[in-house]
């Protein structure tokens, strides 16, 4: 299992609804568009599929940006350690 941050920017109301309903299925918690989300790989697979079918590529982003156990930080924390898979925007 790895984690995983969804984040998405999606231009028509209705679709944002379908699309922010398909990912808080599968994520822990986040804040509004940007979510941690636990999958292994078939979940991943379900989630783009899902995601695949209600999504305008011409219009709309969808990112499944990989967590890695040392993400690299900016700015005042010079280093974090991640043991729960913690996100914080």
């Amino acid at each position: 299992m790895r984690t995983y941050l969804l984040c998405y920017d999606v231009a028509e109301p209705r679709r944002l609804a379908k699309v922010r309903k398909i990912c808080y299925a599968h994520a822990l918690g986040g804040q509004k568009s940007a979510l941690e989300a636990p999958l292994r790989a078939y979940e991943l697979r379900e989630l783009t599929k899902e995601l695949t079918k209600v999504i305008d590529p011409q219009q709309d982003r969808v990112h499944c940006i990989v967590v890695t156990p040392k993400p690299l930080c900016l700015g005042k924390t010079l280093s974090l350690t991640m043991t729960q898979g913690a996100i914080i925007l």
